[in-house]
């Protein structure tokens, strides 16, 4: 995702093989020379960095061009202004043709039956076109209400000054996750980082502030635990793998790893903690790339996250919504089918550093506009996303549950609140969110 808020969840599979696309058809590789469209209005709402704008902008003039009589409207909105916009809209019925979403809250609308069905729009090798973890996200029922636009991922930045200084060697850091670090060893890194740096630095800062508490459910992934049953409404927190989740980040703040105002309720983000030089590496999602690299302060790259019995990272990145009502269907899933193109999506990652979707792009694809040496790392973590993960990630329920995840994890992690009754009180938390 691209707006700080919109870090609140986080990714899915990026490398796969080629396929064949259609021929002679307007689809997801592309709109032919025959299309017949007839023209139409859309107007099209979404939150942008002004790269992304310019992106999108470029691509709907493109798409105007290839269909004669076509009008895109494009407006850009502030996030924190967004959803309680286009919730007014739909309410009044006056919403856009066109709308941006998170993964995290798109299945509270398509649950709602607010979002136009594009299953009449797809064929089964356009569906294979994506990933299935990404497919898995815009879905709902077994029925998509949008296409999935961009993805991106937190891995490691790390200050290579910092741990040089430690006596880390930073040409021996991890690059994939073949060689990632095991919870064990990025436990000794953090240790090694304590006993060298100055009281008021830390070793590392996790990126779950500012709404971003689901990220904590990296670490439960990780360990091979589960948040939600697969019948959707079972809670599935309160097992050995949460507990080892719990009991492994709690220790963050009891060796003092990380700063202690830090935390789920904390009022300042990882990046500018990282970008501050006050920890040694960070937490950080992909689109924050140019951000970190404008500030030239001090040597960082990348790697990737930790991992346990798998590696798992967050789902970011956002889909490409139409509304249910909108007066021009067709064009709308036209216009969409096209924003996910090979094409017009390798343009948008290049321009913003964030990830494609499509298993015919891989990051060795994308010409990313900044820091491409550092790319790949979040390219390959990306591959560890799993569709069981998107399924829990994408609940409906997933409001209320983050609510309950902040709550809790703040409570175990600077008040004391014993690993077992954290649990205890999240289960109880799922169970009520995903039965209502």
């Amino acid at each position: 995702m691209t707006h700080r808020k919109s870090r609140l969840l986080a990714g899915a599979a990026v490398l796969s093989s080629g396929i064949l696309l259609l021929a002679g058809c307007a689809g997801f590789g592309g709109t032919s020379s025959d299309d017949s469209s007839n023209g139409g209005k859309l107007t099209f709402t979404t939150w942008a960095s002004e790269s992304e704008q310019a992106a999108m902008q470029q691509l709907i003039d493109q798409f105007q061009s290839e269909h004669a009589g076509t009008e895109i409207t494009l407006n850009v909105v502030p996030y924190d202004q967004m959803f309680s916009n286009i919730d007014a809209q739909l309410s009044s019925g006056d919403a856009p043709d066109i709308f941006r979403v998170d993964y995290g809250n798109l299945g509270v609308y398509s649950s709602q039956g607010q979002l136009l069905d594009l299953s009449p729009y797809v064929d089964q090798a356009e569906i294979d076109s994506f990933v299935p973890a990404m497919w898995e996200a815009v879905s709902y029922d077994g029925k998509p209400y949008g296409v999935p636009h961009q993805t991106d991922v937190s891995a490691l930045l790390v200050n290579t000054d910092m741990l040089q200084a430690a006596g880390i060697d930073p040409s021996t850091l991890p690059r994939t996750q073949a060689d990632a670090w095991t919870w064990e060893q990025f436990a000794d890194v953090a240790t090694k980082l304590r006993a060298s740096l100055p009281s008021d630095k830390y070793p590392f800062v996790y990126n779950w502030q500012l709404g971003g508490a689901p990220r904590w459910l990296s670490w439960l992934f990780q360990a091979d635990g589960a948040l939600i049953g697969p019948d959707g409404t079972s809670a599935q927190i309160d097992s050995a793998a949460g507990t080892k989740a719990l009991d492994f980040t709690k220790s963050f703040f009891d060796n003092q790893w990380v700063p202690p105002a830090s935390s789920t309720k904390a009022t300042t983000y990882a990046d500018s903690f990282f970008s501050e030089g006050s920890v040694a590496m960070a937490f950080i999602g992909s689109f924050l790339v140019p951000d970190m690299d404008s500030l030239n302060q001090f040597n960082w790259t990348s790697v990737p996250m930790p991992k346990d019995k798998r590696g798992a990272t967050d789902l970011g990145g956002n889909a490409l919504v139409a509304t249910k009502d909108t007066a021009n269907p067709e064009l709308a899933a036209e216009f969409l089918k096209f924003m996910a193109s090979k094409d017009a999506m390798s343009a948008f990652c290049a321009a913003t550093n964030e990830l494609p979707t499509r298993t015919d792009l891989s990051g060795a694809d994308i010409p990313f506009a900044v820091r491409p040496d550092v790319m790949p790392v979040f390219v390959d973590q990306a591959t560890t996303i799993e569709p069981s993960d998107v399924k829990q990630l994408t609940s409906p329920a997933m409001a209320a549950i983050s609510t309950a995840l902040q709550d809790q994890l703040e409570a175990a992690f600077l008040n004391g609140q014993s690993t077992a009754d954290t649990l205890k009180n999240l289960s109880a938390a799922v169970t009520d969110a995903t039965r209502k």
